[in-house]
């Protein structure tokens, strides 16, 4: 399962969704990470210049390349959580510390 979360520059869980700055790509398969790359989206920039709906449309291209199929988030705004139910992207609670850690966390109380 490709699971998509807001990281700090030094791979924590950040606050929110669409100002991140960065963003982690984990491939998660029985329980473990598989793989995780961490991408400088520059959501923080981004999210003021021009409408949320282009900027929704940033955030979707990217989900969308990257093959996320689930995102583990603290916070998000209404207006992406309905582009996310849209899309059939469940969003998985975010716990504070390391961002794999939190990642594994989402996904094992999910059952997925």
């Amino acid at each position: 399962m490709i699971i998509a979360t807001p990281v700090t520059e030094d791979g924590r869980s950040a606050a929110a969704w669409g100002r991140a700055h960065w963003v982690g790509v984990a491939d998660v398969e029985d329980g473990a990470v598989r793989s995780w790359q961490v991408h400088e989206v520059g959501w923080d920039v981004s999210h003021d210049e021009g409408t949320h709906g282009s900027h929704h449309a940033r955030i979707v291209r990217f989900l969308k390349e990257e093959g996320v199929q689930a995102v583990v988030v603290d916070h998000m705004g209404e207006g992406m959580q309905r582009v996310m139910n849209t899309m059939g992207i469940p969003l998985l609670p975010a716990s504070p510390g390391d961002a794999q850690a939190s990642v594994l966390a989402a996904v094992a109380s999910a059952g997925a």
